[in-house]
Formats: structure tokens, C-alpha cells, sequence
């Protein structure tokens, strides 16, 4: 068919779900996950991290999300809309959702189509900070048509119109709760960000910044056998070894989340028969990314601000020259990292975009063989000389990087490896690590997070929710810049900005044909990779663990791993 939603809505049947008979609610007791990088707010709107989409995903739902195939499930919604159901007009210019009817929040008020509405105006609020605002992004209103109808009419057609009210990073807040708490104020509301009201299977009792949220079930929710568990607790902080270690060694927690650990010793930790280790392979990237624009402290304000229309006049003082971020990238063996760090949970990463295998691009592939000799060559012939330390300089800037990153075995052996890798180019890094709680974290007021990115290089994973690449591949545009005017909730963290890039997006928003839409995504990825705008190291598989007990989980690299919770039960 013409449309790509056409196409794609094929899909949308539930499949592989066994057929099994529900326990009562509750009746299974305590569910005890374990979250190494703790959450700091239960608003998925005010945070980057994954680990706040993943925790309120218990609690806050779309109308539409993905199941571990890829397939576009309804949710809250009666269906998804379509073209051929009358749910999309003809000119794609608007999506009209139905609500199921009965749906009602954890207090056991109703949730309408207003709640829909509201969400929307609370992360449009350009004030409010919304890291998911590039989920909103070409919405010209969303008006509820009656209680259970919402309208959402864009500023230009759109093939794929499945970005607002879909996926764990656009549920629905309830507009009685948080109205009030839009714009400046939204930061201050930690009553309603800490325990927010939710619609999904788990309500929250007890939350603890950082270290441990209490949920309870929701007994309005609106599966009267479901959730199977009364409470869940989710622990936070440790490391991914501890937390590895709690699921398939001792016992004592039954659901353990991203262990980024050696593969040798999450092998040997599963022959104590007590969990299993589930993996899948998804769009997350372990990368660099390089800071285009100055973090000397000394500029106060202005640390890491962009400044400037289409040219910088706050650059950074290395890393805008080509020629090092080239370097940097051929000096890297990442076949080393992956095998030291992933083993088959990993592969070598050239891409930020490595999923799905339509979108994938071969231009960059010169980054699987290491080149030190040819890195050397560009940095003496853009006129970096060594120093008598070894240390490369020019016009008294050397290249010295301070590379930061969160806490984490793995990422400190990486980190130690490529110093080395880097110290053969006449390279001088500074490690430095920090917990994930505070690096993930969505603290305004904190120096250390990676949306504020006041080092030279920093790196994480990260991945977005779904199959379509349009809403991710937008992060780097120029108006997605991470900084002091949005409250640090934009996802351009490298403050690179290209007019020609943000005329592709544009592009891919209103393109339907397939072909075209995979060839504007190649090359969205491939201008990003080809100005080093960040250095893909490794294609990392989700590797997470669930006790032997726990029967149910559904392995899922396009939503949030506790997508189906619910269905969830103690064998």
C-alpha cells in the first residue's frame, strides 16, 4: 500500500502469548526487582534516562506501545488507527484515538480524553523542560472530540504519526494531578513527580530518590486478575555485577535490569540454576559523545553553551577541529572492547541507528579495523605536534580530554582501554566515572548529568521505543540542543547543529514512501557519523535476568522491559 502506517499496522496482532490461567490479583506476593541505576523521579517528562522510562512504565501507559516483535499494540486505545479505519485522515494530517471505555486512574477517577489534551500542553510547555518534547514535535492542537476521543492534528502530513501517546517515552499524565505543574513549576512538584497517578498495573506508596521505590497494586486497574503480585519493589543503585549477582546467585530479587557485565562471569553465575539470563538485540549503541561546544569552567554561564546561529562562537577548543574527532575515532580497536566486555552481547558498533536491519547503514564501516598510523598522518598534517611529554598541542591548546561516564565495571575497562588506544596518538584523557543515579539523573541543579555535558567526552547507551526511526533521528537537530534555555531536556548532547540536517528531518517527516524513508535515515545517521559528532563504539544487546521463578517475561528491545508486567506470575 501507498503508506508506510499501512503497512506497519499489518503487524499489530498480539502474538506468541500463552494462553494461561490468571492467578488473583495479588496473590502471588512481593516482586522484587533490582535497578543498579536507581531512578530519581517517577516523571518519565523530566528525565533522559532510561531508567525513569523504565520504572514509570509500571504505573503511566500510552495509548499505543510495542511488543518485543516490533508489532504497534493499542493499549489504552480501542485500536490503532489507520488510514483504512478512518482513524488517520487521508491526508495524514491527523491520528483520532478511542479510548477504551472504563479505563480509570489508580484513585478511581476516569481517564478521559482531557487527561490526553493536558499531557500534551504540559510537554509543549517550552518551559517545563520536557525531555520527550521531540515525542510532541509538527502538532499543530489535540482536542478532545468527546471523553474517550482524542484528535491530534499536525502541522504537516504524516506517514508515521505514531510518536505522540505511543511507546513507554509518551504516556498520559492525569491532568487533575498535575495541572498546575507545567512550565516553571514543573520541576518543583515532587508530590506528583515522586507518586504520580497512574492507569498501569502497579500504584506507587514509597519513593526514595535514588535508592527505593514501593509500589502497591493498583486496584482499579482494569484486569481484575492482574497484576499477580500485591507489591512490587524496585531497588536501586549498587552495580550491574551486585545486581547480576542477587538474581541468578542469590535468590533474593527476581528481576534484574541492564547487567552490563563481562560475559564470563555472568556465564559462570548462571550455572547456580536459581535465574536465567535474556537478552535481545535492539537500537541501543554504546558511544562517545564528543562536546562541540566549550566546557572550561571558567566560562561560568556559558560552560557548554552553544552560542551562535549556524556557527558556534562557543566551540571547543580541540574537538571542532575534524581532525581530532577523525583520530579519535581510527584509534580505537572496538573488536577489543567487545570481546573484553560483551562477548556475545555485543558487536562492533559503526552506526548510532544499527536497528532495525532496513535502516542499518554499510557507509561506516571503516570503523571495524583500527587505523593508529592513518590517525597519526591527520593529526601531524593539521598541525598537532607532540610536545616533549608526547602530549599533542597547538596554538598552546593540548588535546587533553577529560572522558566522563557512568560507574560501572565494564564501562571503567572500556574507558581504560581506550585511554591506551588514545595514548597512541599523542592523546591525554583524564578518566572519571560517576554514579548513575547522578549521571542518569534529572537534578537541574547538579553539574555532573550528561545532559549538561560540562566534559570534552562522555559516554552511554541509549535507544528509543518502537521501530520507526523518525522521532530518535530528530534528537540532533539543532532545536533538540541540550541546554541552560530548556532546562538541560533537549537530546542533542553534543551541541552539533546542521541546517542541513535539520532540512532531512524535516524531510523524513512528511516522506511515506519506505525507500525513501530508509534512505533519508541513512543518511541522517551517515552525516552524523561521517562529522564525529558522536564515535558508535559497540551495538549492545539488552542483557537483563529473571529469577526461575518468575514466569511471563517477554524480552522486549523496542519498549520497556516491564512492558507486560501484568502478566507476570510466580510459578
Amino acid at each position: 500500500m501507498k503508506y508506510i502506517i499501512s503497512t506497519l499496522l499489518t503487524l499489530a496482532i498480539v502474538v506468541g502469548i500463552a494462553s494461561t490461567v490468571q492467578a488473583k490479583r495479588g496473590s502471588d506476593g512481593q516482586l522484587n526487582l533490582v535497578y543498579w541505576q536507581a531512578p530519581s523521579t517517577m516523571n518519565p517528562n523530566l528525565s533522559g534516562g532510561t531508567k525513569e522510562l523504565e520504572a514509570s512504565s509500571v504505573v503511566l501507559e500510552p495509548l499505543g506501545r510495542y511488543d518485543e516483535t516490533g508489532n504497534l499494540l493499542p493499549w489504552l486505545a480501542e485500536e490503532i488507527p489507520t488510514v483504512s479505519n478512518g482513524g488517520i485522515s487521508k491526508d495524514l494530517t491527523t491520528i483520532t484515538w478511542k479510548i477504551k471505555k472504563g479505563i480509570k486512574w489508580s484513585d478511581g477517577s476516569a481517564l478521559t480524553a482531557d487527561d490526553a489534551v493536558f499531557t500534551y500542553e504540559y510537554c509543549s510547555n517550552p518551559d517545563t523542560g520536557c525531555t520527550q518534547s521531540n515525542y510532541w514535535s509538527d502538532i499543530k492542537s489535540v482536542t478532545a472530540v468527546n471523553s474517550v476521543t482524542v484528535k491530534v492534528e499536525f502541522t504537516v502530513p504524516k506517514p508515521f504519526p505514531y510518536a505522540p501517546f505511543v511507546g513507554y517515552n509518551a504516556p498520559i499524565l492525569q491532568k487533575a494531578q498535575f495541572d498546575g505543574c507545567q512550565g516553571a513549576k514543573a520541576q518543583e512538584c515532587n508530590k506528583q513527580n515522586f507518586y504520580p497517578i497512574g492507569t498501569g498495573p502497579f500504584k506507587v506508596v514509597d519513593f526514595k530518590p535514588n535508592d527505593v521505590i514501593v509500589f502497591e497494586a493498583n486496584p482499579n486497574y482494569r484486569d481484575a486478575s492482574k497484576p499477580a503480585f500485591n507489591k512490587l519493589v524496585l531497588k536501586g543503585g549498587g552495580d550491574a555485577v551486585s545486581a547480576a549477582r542477587a538474581v541468578l546467585e542469590t535468590g533474593e530479587m527476581d528481576y534484574g535490569w541492564n547487567l552490563q557485565v563481562e560475559p564470563e562471569i555472568l556465564i559462570q553465575m548462571e550455572k547456580a540454576g536459581k535465574g536465567k539470563v535474556v537478552s535481545a538485540f535492539g537500537t541501543s549503541v554504546e558511544r562517545l559523545m564528543v562536546n562541540f561546544t566549550n566546557p572550561d569552567p571558567s566560562l561560568g554561564d556559558m560552560r557548554s553553551e552553544y552560542v551562535g546561529g549556524n556557527n558556534n562562537r562557543n566551540s571547543h577548543p580541540y574537538l571542532s577541529d575534524y581532525n581530532v574527532r577523525r583520530a579519535l575515532s581510527l584509534a580505537i580497536d572496538r573488536q577489543v572492547l567487545v570481546d573484553a566486555g560483551y562477548g556475545k552481547a555485543g558487536k562492533i558498533g559503526c552506526n548510532v541507528l544499527p536497528a532495525p536491519a532496513i535502516y542499518a547503514s554499510s557507509a561506516n564501516d571503516e570503523c571495524k579495523t583500527p587505523n593508529v598510523a592513518e590517525a597519526n598522518r591527520l593529526l601531524d598534517a593539521a598541525g598537532w605536534k607532540r610536545g616533549s611529554d608526547g602530549i599533542r598541542k597547538k596554538n598552546g591548546v593540548r588535546i587533553s580530554i577529560l572522558y566522563q561516564t557512568s560507574t560501572n565495571s565494564v564501562r571503567q575497562a572500556s574507558q581504560a582501554l581506550i585511554k591506551e588506544m588514545w595514548k597512541q596518538i599523542g592523546v591525554e584523557t583524564e578518566l572519571r566515572n560517576l554514579s548513575a543515579s547522578v549521571f542518569f539523573g534529572g537534578d537541574v541543579g547538579s553539574p555532573d548529568t550528561y545532559q549538561k555535558f560540562f566534559t570534552d567526552i562522555e559516554m552511554y547507551t541509549n535507544n528509543f521505543s518502537g521501530t520507526d526511526p523518525q522521532t530518535y533521528m530528530s534528537n540532533w537537530t539543532c532545536k533538540e540542543m541540550a541546554q541552560k534555555s530548556n532546562k538541560w531536556g533537549g537530546n542533542n548532547m553534543p551541541r552539533w547543529c546542521s541546517p542541513a540536517y535539520d532540512a532531512l528531518s524535516a524531510e523524513m517527516s512528511v516522506t511515506s514512501a519506505m525507500k525513501d524513508r530508509i534512505r533519508l535515515t541513512k543518511e541522517m545517521n551517515d552525516m552524523l557519523m561521517e562529522d564525529y559528532a558522536m564515535i558508535p563504539l559497540i551495538h549492545r544487546g539488552d542483557v537483563s535476568a529473571h529469577s526461575n521463578s518468575i514466569s511471563g517475561v517477554r524480552m522486549n528491545p523496542w519498549d520497556s522491559e516491564l512492558w507486560n508486567i501484568a502478566d507476570w506470575t510466580r510459578k
